[in-house]
């Protein structure tokens, strides 16, 4: 008993110390003024603070959590129905850039398995975009794939998404977004209707959204703590309650929530070949944010959809982190979501089995 106390006074202990990190991250990268301050700040911070051997961090998964639930109901909000009709009218499109994005990948991963040695398999499963522990789980399952690539892999790219897709989305390529109908003026307009109703309407979201993220859960769906909210808010609101508007500092406190689990994730450390697999991170991470760009200006061009709205739709980031950007710049939230939504479900249940099919030729072929 003496020992489980222990334990858990130590892990008290470690994470006050990473609190303590990521705020002072947090409100140096706000003091700089950068993109997003609350989520890079964080997760850049305690990055570096993991690097020390003497400093033992630790961020408790159920805080990062809360977090995707806050903002699965923020982006739960702009799903109306006039949305909802937009992404089914859209549908064709998200499957197009979802496939020409994960043939593109395939791509990269294959020049990048010649020029480094590694075998393709696993840079191939450590390349597919958004669909961080679906990868994860897919590698653990597959004999002969290094699964502390894949992890590594997929995080950094991860986090150069993150890392380098504000500082564009924010930059003079997007400052002419043409806001229009976005996500940002339809939770407005929800605030302002239930503005009569709030704690009551509070108190349902909140319900509402906890017991969708814990039944997303059970069900064992991709990012359930994410996914289940946005669905859960989204079906009440085409259903035509309203619920309240975040305040920007509920929006930080989350973004801050995230940003310090992402923070640890990264362990170039556990890494055999560690400046083979960090350039070849580097290089696929930049070439898929290139390749992003040139996808979103098909999109601008043929469905007339804003700049920023349409690089986050096509961006191969996470959904949490897409839709904080797409609420922070006032792009599109329901339209960045819905195409990162089909790519995740497209990921989820379409990509494995293709996978595995070319893996099964490929054994085949060099059995013969």
């Amino acid at each position: 008993m003496t020992k489980i106390s222990n334990i858990n006074t130590n892990k008290t202990n470690h994470f006050f110390i990473t609190l303590f990190i990521a705020l002072n991250g947090a409100l140096i990268f706000q003091f700089l003024h950068t993109p997003i301050p609350w989520l890079l700040g964080p997760m850049t911070a305690v990055f570096i603070g993991s690097r020390f051997n003497r400093i033992n961090l630790y961020w408790p998964r159920w805080i990062r959590d809360i977090g995707l639930i806050i903002v699965g109901y923020s982006i739960g909000l702009s799903f109306t129905k006039t949305a909802l009709y937009q992404i089914a009218a859209n549908l064709p499109s998200m499957l197009l850039m979802t496939t020409l994005l994960i043939c593109f990948c395939a791509g990269i991963a294959f020049v990048v398995a010649k020029l480094t040695d590694v075998d393709y398999p696993t840079v191939l499963t450590g390349s597919i975009p958004g669909g961080l522990s679906q990868m994860i789980t897919f590698a653990e399952e597959m004999k002969g794939i290094d699964i502390t690539t894949v992890t590594f892999l997929q995080v950094a790219r991860l986090m150069m998404i993150i890392f380098f897709v504000p500082f564009l989305v924010f930059g003079p390529l997007f400052q002419n977004t043409g806001k229009g109908h976005t996500g940002s003026s339809l939770l407005q307009s929800a605030d302002q209707t239930s503005a009569g109703n709030f704690p009551l309407m509070l108190i349902l979201f909140a319900v509402i959204s906890v017991l969708s993220a814990l039944l997303a859960k059970k069900i064992k769906a991709p990012t359930p703590f994410l996914l289940g909210p946005i669905l859960g808010t989204a079906v009440l609101t085409i259903g035509g309650l309203h619920g309240p508007d975040l305040t920007p500092p509920v929006l930080d406190l989350s973004q801050f929530m995230i940003g310090g689990y992402i923070g640890l994730l990264l362990k170039p450390e556990k890494l055999t070949n560690k400046a083979k697999v960090i350039t070849l991170a580097i290089i696929s991470g930049g070439l898929m944010i290139l390749c992003s760009l040139g996808l979103s200006l098909l999109l601008v061009y043929f469905r007339y959809f804003t700049p920023s709205t349409s690089f986050l739709s096509v961006a191969p980031g996470g959904m949490d982190q897409m839709g904080i950007l797409a609420h922070a710049i006032g792009a599109d939230l329901s339209m960045v979501s819905g195409f990162q939504l089909f790519r995740l479900f497209f990921i989820y249940f379409a990509v494995p089995p293709i996978l595995r099919w070319i893996f099964k030729i490929k054994k085949n072929a060099k059995s013969t």
